[in-house]
């Protein structure tokens, strides 16, 4: 996510900043904070207009100090939805969406749970969704995050919601960071994963269609543990347990047991905040910041869910010694 800010300055605790640069308050919206780390729900904005440029700051400042923002009741079509987005950046156009994303929008991709999904792999998307997320923490991810260059941010409205179940939650790592120990803080600053698409997927007996579609399509980047947002200069715990393989530099026993301690801490429910969707909601988050949890309540309800995201191009991150993340295979900067 660009921003036209200035540059951040004074250093409050762990490795975060605080900003000089706050923008105007707008007449008539409104920033409500939800929970006490992350979360914030932004009133009085139609997005289908065109907004002036103090709107647009507002939206990004409470998306960089909230991590994740919510908007309610919005009309936005597709056309709008990439509108708004390209306020804040360049929409990502994907090589490869499912058959449910529309044509005629490249920048957006169709999530439709039961429509979709472990359907194209000969599975029931219950099993292919216990298959990927066989533990607790397996499923918490950011978009993406195995590319050399994950995306900035990303916009997701809901069309079609169940009556009850299917809601998202997101933590935040920048606070996850800085409630670690000083020692243990000193310790992952230093340190590096690799993060692979589709670690820890649970292969069916015989011959399994999504197991050869990750061989076939294999994306690695070795990224820092703790990264430096290019925005806000916090170092942000940059682990999810749906993409890291291994700490770098490691034995696979020591690196496991980092890697739970560090997935349960960024995940603690203090750092979170949980969004019950509502059809023309749209939640508005920084991928460089958070995690988060797409639901698995829903999966056995016979009611659709039916979501629209636009994700914008992001940067190749950079950890606490200066050093950027490293390629491995299948990705390289700005190549969808």
């Amino acid at each position: 996510m660009t921003t036209d800010s200035g540059t951040p300055r004074q250093t409050r605790r762990a490795g975060q900043t605080q900003r000089t640069d706050r923008p105007e308050p707008v007449a008539g919206i409104g920033v409500h904070p939800v929970a006490g780390h992350i979360g914030a729900e932004i009133t009085g904005v139609d997005l289908a207009d065109a907004l002036d440029a103090a709107v647009v700051a507002l939206i990004r400042e409470a998306v960089l100090r909230w991590k994740v923002v919510f908007f309610r009741g919005q009309r936005l079509d597709h056309a709008g939805h990439v509108a708004f987005a390209s306020r804040f950046g360049e929409p990502v156009v994907l090589g490869r969406r499912g058959s449910a994303s529309p044509a005629d929008f490249p920048e957006v991709e169709t999530t439709a749970d039961r429509l979709e999904l472990g359907g194209r792999f000969g599975m029931e998307h219950e099993e292919w969704l216990g298959r990927r997320r066989h533990t607790l923490l397996r499923g918490w991810h950011c978009d993406h995050g195995a590319r050399i260059d994950p995306p900035a941010a990303t916009i997701l409205r809901a069309e079609t919601v169940p009556p009850y179940g299917g809601d998202t939650t997101w933590s935040n790592l920048a606070a996850a960071y800085a409630g670690l120990s000083a020692p243990v803080r000193a310790f992952v600053d230093g340190l590096r994963a690799e993060h692979r698409l589709g670690v820890g997927y649970q292969p069916r007996p015989g011959d399994d269609a999504y197991l050869r579609h990750l061989l076939d399509h294999q994306v690695a980047s070795v990224h820092p543990l703790v990264r430096v947002h290019p925005e806000t200069g916090e170092r942000v715990l940059f682990v999810n347990g749906y993409y890291v393989e291994q700490i770098t530099g490691v034995s696979r026993p020591e690196s496991a047991a980092l890697l739970e301690m560090l997935l349960e801490q960024a995940v603690r429910p203090e750092y979170t905040v949980r969004f019950r969707w509502e059809p023309g909601s749209v939640a508005f988050w920084d991928n460089r910041a958070t995690i988060h949890l797409a639901p698995s309540d829903s999966t056995h309800l016979e009611f659709p869910r039916i979501m629209h995201r636009v994700m914008l191009a992001g940067d190749v991150p950079v950890g606490v010694d200066g050093r950027r993340s490293q390629a491995v295979v299948g990705t390289e900067p700005g190549r969808w």
